[in-house]
């Protein structure tokens, strides 16, 4: 599995979908807000954890179409699925890999780009901590769009239609947790939601993923 893992990181990084992409386009999507908006603090501060968050999801987007693609298009995901590895960690290994490539650098910028949107200096914190717990949720429910539109040709704008709807639940309760963390509110409900969407989604979607590769691979 480290070895899966390591292969996946390199192959992220090479092929241009790791955590350049994300990250330029969750800067564009921060640096751009302000000249649509306006200029005035009190607004951008107001709105900066919908923001941030949703610039973060959009983020994830990008780079999904990639998780089983080059698998697919080079054969390896036969082998993977006919090795002595269950292929629901084979799933499991794939949404930590772009997890790792996408969504951990995205919790790491957030903060920083925080300052371009006035965000409350009491809501970095809950920021990072909001993105630390759904961005996971992210990874593993794209991997189950990925694997849904495996083998598709063009199959990207399908999955970004497929993922959204799913991706809803984690943007509400974690842009709520950023708000209520920078008005100094509390955020126990939120928090609690976020993190048992994360932990259910991971628990269980991986067993889905496995199943509709092996429908799609027969």
């Amino acid at each position: 599995m480290i070895a899966l893992l390591l292969r996946d990181l390199r192959l992220a990084v090479r092929a241009g979908g790791g955590f350049g992409l994300g990250l330029a386009f969750f800067l564009i999507v921060t640096v751009l807000v302000p000249f649509g908006v306006g200029p005035e603090t009190a607004l951008l501060s107001s709105i900066a954890p919908g923001v941030l968050w949703l610039g973060a999801l959009l983020a994830c987007l990008l780079s999904l179409d990639r998780i089983f693609a080059l698998d697919w298009e080079d054969g390896t995901l036969d082998l993977l699925a006919t090795a002595p590895l269950p292929l629901e960690a084979v799933v499991s290994v794939k949404a930590l890999a772009h997890w790792l490539t996408t969504g951990l650098p995205l919790v790491l910028v957030a903060p920083l780009l925080g300052v371009l949107l006035n965000l409350a200096p009491q809501g970095y914190l809950w920021l990072l901590v909001s993105l630390a717990l759904g961005t996971p949720a992210l990874s593993v429910l794209g991997t189950f769009g990925a694997a849904l539109t495996v083998g598709l040709k063009r199959g990207g704008l399908l999955l970004s239609l497929l993922v959204l709807p799913l991706y809803v639940p984690s943007l509400i309760f974690g842009a709520e947790v950023a708000r209520r963390g920078a008005l100094g509110m509390e955020l126990t409900t939120p928090l609690l939601l976020l993190a048992g969407i994360s932990a259910g989604v991971i628990a269980l979607l991986p067993f889905a993923s496995a199943a509709v590769l092996r429908v799609n691979l027969r």
